[in-house]
C-alpha cells in the first residue's frame, strides 16, 4: 500500500479536529513494506473514547484499515515508535 499526501493531510486535519498533539505514522508504512495491509498511527492528546471515534472517522474517511493507538502511557513500544516513526505533528 502506499500512502500519499492526501492520506498525510486528512490525517493530521481529522486528528487537529479531535485534539491531537502528536501524530506519529509508524509500522510498514514507514517501513515502505510492500506487505503492508494498514496504517498505523500512534496519537496523544485524544482522551478515551474519542480515540476510537477518531480511528473510525479516519478509517471512514480514507477506505484503508488502521491501526489507532495511544502514545501514554509511556512503554518500550511507544518509545521504539517515537524513534523509528514519522512525526506527523
Amino acid at each position: 500500500m502506499k500512502i500519499v499526501s492526501e492520506h498525510i493531510d486528512k490525517i493530521v486535519a481529522i486528528g487537529k479536529r479531535y485534539g491531537a498533539t502528536r501524530l506519529i505514522l509508524f509500522g510498514g508504512v514507514v517501513a515502505r513494506s510492500e506487505n503492508t495491509r494498514d496504517i498505523d498511527i500512534a496519537c496523544d492528546g485524544i482522551p478515551g473514547w474519542k480515540l476510537y471515534e477518531f480511528a473510525a472517522r479516519l478509517e471512514e474517511e480514507l477506505h484503508i484499515p488502521l491501526d489507532v493507538m495511544p502514545l501514554s502511557p509511556p512503554s518500550r513500544f511507544t518509545k521504539y515508535i517515537e524513534m523509528k516513526g514519522k512525526a506527523l505533528i
